[in-house]
């Protein structure tokens, strides 16, 4: 009789357990891999994508398709060549299932090839080289920023808006920096009169420059310099005597990282994004005041509000999967789908893998407190695709 009790309540354990794959017995946990710049000057940013990666784990319960979830930060030294060997690590030693992160272009064509031969899946978010959007596409990897000419593309309507004639474009000299000016330029019905690729990351001195652009009476100036670059150029505008003169456009150049340092030298220069902090959607809210509530005295930045939804993107695939990463032709659909809430509200994504999505004006403001802030004063562009997907052979 107590053979019987024991294999009926047996039988019972097994009837009410769910049916585990056997590549799901095997697997333990979903590994991710993120790159980024975690010392440094610019480790602000990097530390801004971690904050908010983990954040969206929290949301989620720490858990992907009910498997908890292990994330290996490693630090890219703001260098191609030691993003390349943490990339190399993650693939060959840490076999992680998924790769996120990467804020610079440069690192990110030097990290491509070993992820895209090892058919690892890549979740962008930030960098956006035209090729990987282009003729470098891949099956297995997507991105949840943009293609580096279209924030600079929009910027370019706008200024067209504002009936500028003329403008002198300048940035820095590696793969963002040539998108970006080329991506105005693009748009931009006036004549450029002038442009400069400085020398990156090291300049940090913009004086013979300015006084390039001073020298050839431009309407407007287009500047893009993230981080510490950007905070450097905003304050040697005002040193030329150039702020208030002549008017200058930016993409990248203010975000809530470099606010604080700019203050009022932010003030009227107008720049273009696709997430703002203000925008209304329900997602938005939450991650915008639970990243306050979970870092005092920090505020979540385009690049953080990116890698919170590149963590929403993975983990919309592996519920979709059931947590058996096994297929990776159906993990690739799943992440087609996008079917996710994101913090910019509707997502989608083009042929390439790269989202096609709104483009906003956004200004500096004082709030009530008294502090700079960003807000949202328009819609540039709705629905924007990036020029170069149909370069990428994927359809």
């Amino acid at each position: 009789m107590h053979k019987t009790l024991i294999a009926a309540g047996a039988a019972l354990l097994l009837a009410a357990s769910p049916v585990i794959s056997p590549a799901m017995a095997q697997k333990k946990s979903i590994k991710i891999g993120f790159v980024s710049t975690f010392s440094g000057p610019v480790a602000v940013i990097g530390n801004n994508m971690r904050d908010s990666f983990e954040l969206a784990l929290d949301h989620m319960g720490r858990k992907m398709g009910g498997l908890p979830v292990e994330v290996i930060y490693e630090d890219d030294g703001f260098k191609p060549e030691i993003g390349k060997q943490k990339t190399e690590k993650l693939i060959e030693s840490d076999h992680v299932d998924f790769i996120a992160g990467y804020i610079w272009s440069n690192v990110l064509l030097a990290s491509l090839k070993p992820i895209v031969d090892s058919k690892t899946f890549l979740v962008i978010a930030n960098a956006g080289p035209s090729q990987v959007a282009g003729e470098l596409c891949s099956p297995t990897v997507f991105s949840t920023s943009w293609q580096n000419d279209q924030t600079p593309q929009a910027m370019g309507l706008y200024m067209n808006s504002k009936g500028v004639k003329s403008v002198y474009l300048i940035g820095p000299n590696y793969a963002a920096g040539k998108d970006m000016l080329k991506g105005v330029a693009s748009t931009f019905k006036g004549k450029v009169v002038g442009q400069d690729l400085t020398t990156w990351p090291s300049q940090l001195d913009f004086s013979a420059e300015l006084a390039k652009a001073k020298a050839a009476n431009p309407d407007a100036v287009f500047v893009f310099y993230p981080g510490k670059a950007g905070v450097q150029f905003l304050a040697q505008y005002a040193q030329a005597g150039l702020k208030g003169k002549i008017p200058l456009y930016t993409a990248f150049t203010i975000d809530e990282l470099s606010l604080p340092l700019q203050k009022d030298l932010a003030l009227g220069v107008p720049g273009a994004q696709e997430w703002v902090n203000d925008l209304p959607n329900d997602a938005n809210k939450k991650y915008v005041a639970d990243f306050i509530k979970k870092y005092p005295g920090h505020k979540p930045s385009f690049y953080g509000a990116q890698s919170y939804d590149a963590a929403n993107l993975i983990a919309s695939a592996v519920n979709a999967v059931k947590g058996d990463l096994s297929d990776k032709a159906k993990v690739q659909k799943a992440l087609e789908k996008a079917d996710f809430k994101s913090v910019r509200g509707n997502f989608k994504f083009g042929n390439n893998h790269m989202p096609i999505q709104n483009f906003y004006l956004q200004d500096v403001v004082k709030d009530a407190k008294g502090d700079f802030v960003l807000k949202t004063v328009a819609t540039i562009v709705k629905d924007n695709q990036d020029s170069f997907h149909d370069k990428c052979p994927m359809k």
